[in-house]
């Protein structure tokens, strides 16, 4: 599996050169399509829209691929399109059916308790529906760092949020999500 945090010096040559980009992108889907998916599954809950994120995520990096030039980790670039792409699926969902933000909260935790996709136990449903209560920012930074053991420096390019935000926005949201189960209890 890819990894955000180092770069495969060679698929990143091979997709400045004309010549190779195609099979290097070819290469790319394969390995950032499972990392990329579960980080956007995790915000949209519903495996169809998760699904199409991904796709679009691979297109829009692939309309821009001769734009990136290796100045940030190809996984971090990939990171934010996709990061990009759901916070822009998830606002124009809740316009699109008049929710508030606390609907929206009240609509994913439908989803999940309706998914039949994942497996796990009732703990693993209970964690996700309290990630789900989080604010947007503080469900992606909690995902990324909790999930997908992501590095703040990480996250920060991402996000194009401080390192110091970041801690105290993961921070809220494990207080966040302790309470909700001390709540549950």
């Amino acid at each position: 599996m890819a990894s955000i945090t180092q770069d495969n010096p060679s698929l990143v040559e091979r997709l400045r050169n004309p010549a190779t980009v195609r099979d290097a992108f070819t290469e790319v889907i394969a390995e950032y399509s499972e990392p990329l998916y579960r980080q956007i599954r995790r915000m949209v809950q519903s495996h169809d829209d998760a699904n199409d994120l991904l796709q679009n995520t691979f297109m829009k990096a692939w309309g821009s691929i001769e734009h990136f030039r290796g100045d940030a980790r190809l996984g971090t670039w990939l990171y934010k399109i996709a990061t990009n792409e759901t916070l822009t699926h998830l606002e124009r969902e809740r316009k699109r059916r008049g929710l508030s933000l606390d609907e929206q909260e009240a609509a994913l935790i439908n989803t999940i308790e309706a998914d039949t996709d994942i497996d796990g136990d009732e703990l693993a449903l209970k964690l996700r529906k309290a990630i789900a209560t989080l604010p947007e920012k503080q469900r992606l930074v909690f995902n990324m760092r909790y999930y997908d053991e992501m590095r703040y420096d990480d996250i920060s390019e991402v996000l194009g949020t401080s390192v110091g935000a970041l801690k105290a926005s993961y921070h809220l949201a494990v207080k966040k999500i302790e309470q909700f189960f001390s709540d549950e209890d």
